[in-house]
Order: structure tokens, then sequence, then C-alpha cells
């Protein structure tokens, strides 16, 4: 769905809200001076609080969908390379949006309803995409037969967000206090991607 900038900055101010005081914290009120904007205003476009954080999940969701289709079919790729181009994607996108991954893990817990049927969707997309590059990669030889799609997806989503949540905690424990804000960043991006490869090759493939 496409969004006018006046929706977009609702969206953007309720996304940093929800994150921060949960979705029973943030009040529209709260949300529409963050957007600088009026509570009618956001009644006009959305309807509820509960419209506005589907919104929320609409606009980051947007694209994701496409871009598997496009990874999965691409011919050019091994499938193991098809699963270091999975991992870079969903690091690079977890790094990219703090406040939404901080509302999407606390939504897997509490959520009901709409949401919750969001959050399943993509989850089964996901476990979807690759189961199928992993029976590929069995089926051609490349990949273990023993391997178990669904905890390689549990591999991925897992420990992405425990380094992600406790990544102060990893800066402290590296010493790299005096690093900055960027190169931290790119640090971790690097330093995950590159372990989250080296143990997918372990289990998936035949080589030492």
């Amino acid at each position: 769905m496409e969004y006018t900038k006046k929706q977009m900055a609702i969206i953007e101010a309720a996304e940093r809200l929800f994150a921060v005081k949960g979705f029973e914290g943030a009040s529209v009120r709260d949300i529409a001076h963050e957007a600088n904007t009026n509570v009618s205003m956001i009644s006009y476009y959305f309807g509820s609080k509960e419209k506005l954080m589907e919104a929320v999940f609409e606009n980051r969701m947007e694209g994701s969908r496409a871009q598997m289709e496009t990874l999965y079919a691409d011919p050019h790729l091994s499938c193991l390379e098809k699963l270091y181009s999975l991992i870079d994607t969903y690091v690079i996108k977890l790094m990219s949006q703090p406040h939404f991954n901080k509302i999407w893990v606390r939504e897997q817990v509490e959520s009901e309803g709409v949401i919750a049927d969001k959050i399943e969707s993509v989850r089964q997309r996901n476990f979807n995409t690759i189961t199928r590059i992993v029976k590929d990669g069995q089926d051609n030889g490349e990949f273990k037969h023993e391997v178990d799609a669904f905890l390689i997806m549990a591999m991925l989503v897992g420990t992405t967000n425990q380094v992600l949540t406790t990544a102060t905690h990893y800066r402290k424990t590296h010493h790299m206090e005096s690093m900055s804000e960027d190169d931290f960043r790119a640090h971790l991006k690097k330093t995950l991607t590159s372990y989250l490869k080296t143990v997918f090759k372990a289990l998936l493939t035949y080589e030492a």
C-alpha cells in the first residue's frame, strides 16, 4: 500500500512510541504530538490505534514477499549462496529498523488477532522459503539430508535477535565502548553475518 508523506510521519511516530512505551502505553495523543499533527488526523487516516499498529506492520512488511521470491528464483546462485544472501538481508533489515524489531519481538508474545496473523504469515513465508532452498540443496547433493530447515530458521532468527537485543553487553564484553556507533554497527554486522554463514556451511554441506 502507498502511504502519503503525512501518513508516513504518523506511522513512523507510532513505531517509535510503540517500541518505547508498548502498544498500551502509547496513547493516540502521544503519537499525534510525536508526529506534529492532531488526534483527528490520525483518526481520519487510520480509524483507531489498532489500525495504526496494523499500518506499522504493513509498512515494514511491504516488499519482503517479492524479495523472498526473487531470491529463491535467482538461477545464478547456488543453494548455499541463497542462504548467505538471506542471512545478509535478514541481519541488515533488523539492524536498520531497531524500533520495529523491538515491537516485533514483543508482539510475538503478546499479540492476538490481526497482528498475530501477520506475524504468523511472515514466519510461515520465511520458513517455506528456507525449506525450499534446503530441499533443493539436498536434491542436488549440495546439502546433507539430515538437516532440519525449521532449526536452520530458528538459528538465523534467534541468534540475530539475541545479538541485536544484547548489543550493549556485546560492546562492553568486547571492550568496544570507545568505538563510534557507526563503526560498531559495521563491526557487528560483519561479525554476525560471517558467524552465521560459517555455522550454516558447517551444518549444511559436506565440506569440513
